[in-house]
């Protein structure tokens, strides 16, 4: 029988392709700041946990990007996203969109015999998260990349593991 390997961190390679190949842009990627939610500078949270509902990881998605990933799947106007980013916040749709993205994002922990990881909840920006998950995105286990949409623009992304 074959052991399961930890869940690991996914290259930034990995991650431009899974964007590209979604939503159909180009996509840049590089190194970047650690993404870390705050009042002044919300984050989208996505927490992943694996078979027996343990939390294996979280993807921290500043809000500029967030808005940029759902109208880059959802072919929105980048008018109304810069005024959701403006605002500070997203709409149920926009969220909704957005979800299906970090749903699908799950492929990037799930490579190579580890630790089966799946889309357990999404906290939308400025939501309160749960004392473990808040503990996790500040973690030093991660990966921290400034990404590019094409058309619609900059933002962050942090995979955290546990």
């Amino acid at each position: 029988m074959t052991a399961v390997l930890p869940t690991a961190l996914p290259t930034p390679k990995d991650v431009r392709d899974l964007l590209e190949g979604l939503l159909g842009r180009d996509v840049s990627v590089a190194p970047g700041a650690p993404v870390t939610p705050t009042p002044s500078r919300p984050a989208a949270v996505a927490v992943y946990v694996d078979p027996a509902s343990v939390l294996t990881a979280v993807c921290l998605v500043d809000l500029p990007l967030a808005a940029w990933c759902a109208g880059a799947l959802a072919l929105l106007p980048k008018g109304g996203l810069e005024d959701a980013v403006e605002e500070g916040e997203l709409s149920d749709m926009h969220l909704e969109v957005l979800h299906e993205v970090v749903n699908v994002a799950a492929a990037l922990l799930n490579a190579g015999g580890v630790t089966h990881s799946k889309l357990d909840r999404l906290f939308a920006p400025g939501q309160a998260l749960p004392n473990d998950v808040a503990v996790l995105t500040a973690s030093t286990n991660r990966l921290d990349l400034a990404v590019t949409i094409a058309g619609y623009g900059p933002g962050a992304l942090s995979v955290v593991l546990a």
